[in-house]
């Protein structure tokens, strides 16, 4: 955590939203002029997708699984090093992974990276959107890995493992339920990866089990959660090709500590929005961005204005 280099980090998975929260948080740094430096969670992917598919093979061969949610293909150290970085100097360094679309723009060709880089100076903040933004392993060998109950404060001290969560003053969740995580999963492995429907399924089932120890213990650690509830049938997620649009979602909105909010008035101010508790309250799913907006606007300006 620090006043002088504030870091704000968004953490969820597929199905979610997350690219709409991206787009909210440039509009309220644009707003209230912040120059913000934005960090992607893939380029802290070990490997290229070559390799990864390479890795990913051998380990089947070998009787063992690794997924994209796991310490194997991210690099969970490197983001611990950029978020204590950035939180002491505001330094650090990053690299981007090459989609077909940022390829062209780099003249590198796509499932690579871009070279490592220095953050750029004189920003305000350092807004991260990835997986892992809220990442605290204590054991990096997931079958070595207990559960207990989550540390209520993510700042205490870990003396195994990454926790890249004590850095972040400000870590939104956004959390699809389980199914719409995997309607998106099942489209990429069978369209992306042309996988079969047996394969598929088997990938999934070994790849739960990271998800479970790496990405579900964050949402325990964060101070705003945006849980996606779809509104139509989803009980089978093979069924369904693309995941149900803002319109056939709701969305649940939880808060760490809600005597630091005014839940009731957020109430107000967002349409078509209720109560569903003293924590959390509900809206249409097509409210995200406003909701965002209204409810982590006054957040970050404060932030900032501690800087000052």
């Amino acid at each position: 955590m620090s006043v002088d280099h504030p870091i704000i980090a968004v953490t969820g998975a597929s199905g979610a939203g997350t690219t709409v929260v991206q787009q909210a948080f440039k509009e309220i740094f644009y707003r209230q002029k912040i120059r913000a430096v934005f960090v992607e969670g893939n380029g802290f992917l070990r490997y290229d997708d070559t390799e990864t598919e390479k890795r990913i093979s051998q380990a089947l061969a070998d009787g063992q699984h690794i997924s994209c949610y796991g310490p194997e293909l991210n690099d969970f150290d490197a983001l611990q090093q950029l978020f204590r970085e950035y939180s002491q100097s505001g330094g650090g360094r990053m690299r981007c992974k090459l989609s077909e679309e940022n390829a062209r723009q780099h003249k590198l060709p796509p499932g690579g990276f871009t070279p490592w880089q220095d953050l750029p100076l004189e920003s305000d903040c350092l807004f991260y959107e990835g997986m892992h933004g809220g990442v605290v392993a204590d054991s990096w060998t997931r079958r070595k890995q207990q559960l207990p109950p989550p540390a209520e404060d993510r700042r205490s001290a870990r003396n195994n493992g990454a926790n890249a969560a004590q850095y972040v003053d400000l870590l939104i969740g956004v959390v699809p339920a389980i199914n719409l995580q995997w309607i998106q999963r099942i489209h990429h492995e069978r369209v992306v990866r042309k996988r079969s429907a047996e394969e598929t399924t088997d990938h999934i089932v070994q790849q739960l089990q990271d998800y479970i120890h790496f990405i579900v213990p964050q949402f325990s650690l964060s101070d705003i959660n945006f849980q996606r509830m779809p509104v139509v049938d989803t009980s089978n997620p093979f069924e369904h090709e693309p995941v149900p649009a803002d319109y056939e979602s709701m969305l649940v909105v939880s808060f760490r500590e809600p005597d630091r909010h005014d839940v009731t008035g957020y109430v107000k101010r967002i349409p078509n929005a209720r109560l569903s508790g003293r924590k959390s309250l509900l809206i249409p799913g097509g409210q995200l961005q406003h909701a965002l907006d209204v409810i982590c606007a006054p957040i970050i300006e404060a932030l900032i204005a501690a800087k000052n």
